[in-house]
């Protein structure tokens, strides 16, 4: 059974960093589409970060990057999320596509999501 599980919100300040781990189970991260979403209360999901650890690329949303890191280490995937701010509020999601490379970006059908873990960032 292909499972993802979150975890590492937390709530932080203006400023702060937290770091979300993925594990995954029944599933290889590595040559795999993975990627990063969250969704604030009244808004829709939206991608924030996209790897294709295999080929060793990643991608980001405009409106994270240079903040937020995203890695791979043996089958979990990570986010490191720095200067954050109260506008990242939201439901932190993980998901999985198994789809070769090109064919990765965060327009992907991910096919295998995690429950989620929130991260609230307060001014």
């Amino acid at each position: 059974q292909e499972q993802l599980m979150e975890s590492g919100g937390g709530s932080v300040q203006d400023g702060g960093s937290l770091r979300l781990s993925c594990g995954a189970s029944g599933l290889s991260v590595r040559p795999a589409c993975m990627a990063w979403f969250r969704q604030a209360p009244g808004k829709q999901r939206e991608g924030v970060a996209v790897i294709f650890a295999a080929v060793g690329r990643s991608y980001y949303d405009m409106s994270v990057k240079g903040r937020f890191i995203v890695s791979q280490e043996g089958n979990s995937v990570f986010l490191q999320m720095n200067s954050l701010t109260p506008e990242d509020t939201g439901m932190y999601y993980c998901a999985y596509a198994g789809v070769t490379w090109p064919n990765c970006d965060l327009q992907t059908k991910f096919t295998t999501w995690g429950q989620g873990t929130q991260v609230t960032v307060s001014s």
